[in-house]
């Protein structure tokens, strides 16, 4: 304790540091009370006794990662979802779309432009789910009486605005958090509005137990598989498999070659991070809208069947996108080839594999046999919830954090934080949070 202690008087002492920290803070407090801001014209109330998104399921799940806002017809309804949405578009075009791979290839004026494109796609995804999300209320079961001014014109442009607005600003807190704060500020947005259901799911599920005959036995068990998930987690998010580099160096009279002390470059059992669990998660609202769309037998099956998110069908899809989507988001973010040229360049080389298209064959083939153990790892992971609920009869609101998209965000976002955070203090020599853990090495 006094070790801790001593560790947050470090990061107090770091200007820079705390003044990113603080900055943070302000910005996170900023979209949480965004999120407690009900839309001009309904009336809150009734949106409350309505209770859309009280339990599990993907509207529950939807209202964590807007932090509530969902359920509560807020300003920041969409919440940064349509962002995501539009990032997933933009990486998968710039696969097939040579406009972007060329984009890809200039740097930061590249770069720039994508965030640019991005940004214009969010807006009009936005103008597509925000009158959705107001027609759709009725739907979910809120009464005509929550709308003051009524479902006409007069209250359905202005709240489209509000909503498309809430969102673009959303997305600049992210952004902000990015550069100004700590962290990566989108995944931190998503993030909060998680750990903020987490109390009320895990009191609800503490009364259902002690008011069953589960008691508080039930309870004990469920809090050590969950702490036994959360370290499965972060064994995921930390696993590394290390290559082993050398570098050529000139002796003193330049006639002969010496080698320096090995070094290694680190590849990461699961380098996609939550992006894999992310995408997919995204693209599971589609199947149901579809079934809707189809109509038939066949139509309603897929709406119940994808609507539901503890059932076989739903899970087993989900899976199978979160192994594919690491697939992908590895091969664009892990350059293989960039990696073995800048490699060449500098003078170093694997031992035993020469430099250049061999050294680029070894990492991708190595990336290949350490990302399909990690995305089957990360498929199970986030399809536990719908295990947990068949086997333990849990609540679903407590069960999303039984692994699944929600646990993972957690954990992966909380290391993320941490370790950049560990940088700032062992760059000032001071004691880190965090220690270096073992390794396993490619002989």
């Amino acid at each position: 304790m006094l070790k801790f202690i001593e560790i947050l008087k470090n990061i107090w002492a770091i200007d820079e540091l705390k003044n990113r920290i603080l900055i943070t803070l302000f910005f996170l407090a900023i979209y949480r009370l965004g999120a407690q801001v009900v839309l001009p014209g309904v009336d809150y109330n009734v949106i409350a006794d309505a209770k859309i998104a009280g339990g599990g399921g993907l509207l529950g799940l939807l209202n964590a990662f807007t932090g509530g806002a969902f359920a509560n017809a807020s300003v920041f309804a969409l919440g940064i979802m349509p962002y995501i949405s539009a990032s997933i578009v933009v990486q998968l075009m710039g696969v097939a779309v040579p406009y972007l791979q060329k984009l890809q290839k200039e740097g930061e004026s590249g770069r720039k432009t994508i965030t640019q494109i991005t940004r214009w796609l969010t807006i009009a995804i936005c103008v597509v789910q925000a009158p959705a999300y107001l027609y759709g209320l009725g739907a979910l079961g809120v009464p005509d009486s929550a709308f003051v001014l009524g479902k006409g014109v007069f209250f359905i442009v202005p709240a489209v605005i509000i909503l498309v607005t809430g969102c673009i600003f959303a997305m600049w807190l992210g952004e902000k958090i990015t550069d100004r704060g700590i962290g990566n500020g989108i995944s931190l947005l998503i993030t909060v509005g998680i750990i903020a259901s987490l109390p009320l799911s895990f009191t609800q599920e503490v009364i259902s137990q002690l008011s069953s005959s589960g008691g508080w036995i039930m309870i004990a068990i469920e809090v050590l598989i969950w702490f036994i998930v959360v370290a499965l987690c972060i064994l995921l998010v930390l696993a590394v498999r290390q290559i082993p580099v050398q570098y050529a160096r000139r002796s003193i009279s330049g006639s002969s070659s010496l080698y320096s002390k090995r070094q290694y470059i680190p590849l990461r059992l699961n380098a996609s991070g939550v992006m894999p669990i992310i995408f997919a998660q995204a693209i599971m609202f589609a199947p149901a809208y579809l079934g809707q769309m189809i109509g038939g037998a066949f139509g309603q099956w897929m709406q119940a069947a994808f609507s539901n998110m503890f059932g076989l069908a739903y899970n087993i899809l989900f899976g199978l996108l979160i192994i594919l989507f690491t697939y992908f988001y590895t091969a664009i973010t892990v350059p293989t080839n960039k990696m073995a040229d800048d490699l060449k360049r500098s003078g170093g080389f694997v031992p035993g594999i020469k430099p250049g298209g061999e050294t680029s064959e070894f990492l991708d083939k190595i990336m290949s046999l350490i990302t399909f153990p990690g995305s089957i790892f990360l498929a199970l992971i986030s399809v536990l919830p719908a295990v947990i609920v068949a086997l333990m009869q849990i609540q679903q609101g407590w069960a999303l954090f039984f692994g699944g998209t929600s646990l993972l965000i957690m954990v992966g976002v909380a290391i993320d934080t941490i370790q950049q955070i560990n940088a700032y203090l062992l760059n000032r020599h001071y004691d880190g949070l965090m220690k270096t853990g073992k390794t396993r090495r490619v002989a």
